[in-house]
């Protein structure tokens, strides 16, 4: 038995992170507003539904990006970065703004932004089906021991951060559900990293080779797991989370 730590969302993937108290989750759906939007890159593919990550712009990409904050008001995105000023989105009618914006921070020699897509139903996350990444605290602590360094929470993209489970007890769970407050989650599969990890949040700049560091320490480049939503429920931080 654990709690739910923290909440954290991105409505434009890879770009902006969001931090919540609260949300309500529906069976078979993404977090609300999860990866809602995805800037395409010239020469990624323009067709409709999920596509691979490789197609966007991306912190793996652009370590600058990692830097980004966001917050929804309504319809509207707001995003900040330490170099650039604030700027506010509506999605659909202000993207050329939003491509103007991202420049500056992203590497010139990379393709550039060309289109703002509307993500499927399912999201648009790095898994082809509606997912839920699931974090745990303690395993982000040892990966912290393990470089010599504390690790911000956001250069792993995470949804839900859990606590008060073993380190990598999260990789056990896999085709079990937890409970989070009145919703059910059946955990599908780990979660492969990127370099985006790599990047300070705070600077967007890379500081950290967890890459390495999760290699030479357990053999594997995982942090992490997909799930999805069985039964829906309104869930909070600080809510249970137990293994039925």
């Amino acid at each position: 038995m654990g709690a739910l730590h923290q909440i954290w969302r991105y409505p434009v993937k890879g770009i902006g992170a969001e931090r919540l108290r609260a949300i309500d989750l529906a069976p078979g759906m993404p977090l609300p507003l999860d990866r809602a939007w995805a800037v395409l890159e010239e020469g990624g593919d323009a067709s409709e539904g999920w596509r691979s990550c490789r197609n966007f712009l991306r912190g793996a990409k652009g370590p600058s990006l990692m830097a980004v904050t966001c917050r929804v008001d309504g319809d509207v995105i707001h995003f900040s970065h330490p170099d650039r000023p604030d700027i506010s989105v509506l999605p659909g009618h202000d993207d050329t703004a939003l491509f103007d914006w991202l420049a500056p921070i992203y590497p010139e020699a990379r393709p550039k932004a060309v289109a703002l897509v509307k993500s499927p139903p399912e999201g648009m996350s790095d898994a082809p089906f509606a997912s839920i990444s699931i974090l745990n605290a303690s395993s982000l602590r040892a990966l912290g021991q393990k470089l010599g360094q504390p690790l911000d929470e956001r250069r792993f993209r995470g949804n839900l951060w859990i606590d008060g489970f073993a380190p990598w007890e999260e990789f056990d769970l896999v085709g079990k559900t937890l409970e989070i407050g009145g919703a059910h989650l059946e955990i599908i599969e780990r979660i492969t990293r990127c370099r985006a990890t790599e990047a300070n949040p705070e600077t967007g700049k890379r500081d950290a080779n967890t890459l390495r560091a999760l290699e030479d320490g357990w053999g594997h480049q995982d942090f992490g797991v997909y799930a999805m939503v069985r039964t829906g429920g309104t869930i909070k931080a600080g809510d249970v989370v137990t293994v039925p």
